[in-house]
């Protein structure tokens, strides 16, 4: 087995809790209104270094899913889901989607020289 490949993002981004490994663009960040079994969720259109767990089908409030765990590829720290099918017409839009729980992630900015600042806690301004 090589070397393991991270991609790492520029200016502020979620990053693993456990590790700081980078997870999800600010930028897709698609909305701040899920809910998970740890409070607060995200959902992010797109998601990097995650490893996958295996395909079940899930009863979530908005009706069955499959879904997918989704660990961080780093330290392998459990750090939300992604939506793999929505039996429901009007859940489609959350297919190919990631959920990152809050209790999971830090809200980081990496800066120009690749250091990276965690940001201070939530405002109402921060809201999608």
């Amino acid at each position: 087995m090589g070397v393991p490949f991270f991609e790492y993002l520029e200016g502020r981004c979620y990053a693993c809790k456990h590790c700081k490994c980078n997870l999800a663009s600010a930028g897709e960040l698609m909305s701040r209104q899920f809910h998970s079994k740890h409070g607060r969720a995200y959902l992010f259109n797109a998601a990097v270094n995650l490893a996958t767990g295996p395909r079940e089908e899930r009863m979530m409030t908005t009706g069955l899913h499959v879904v997918c765990d989704v660990y961080c590829s780093k330290c392998m720290w459990p750090v939300g889901w992604k939506y793999e099918l929505a039996y429901e017409k009007s859940q489609k839009y959350k297919e190919g989607k990631v959920i990152l729980e809050r209790a999971c992630v830090v809200d980081i900015t990496v800066t120009e020289d690749g250091e990276e600042e965690e940001e201070g806690g939530e405002t109402e301004s921060d809201e999608y």
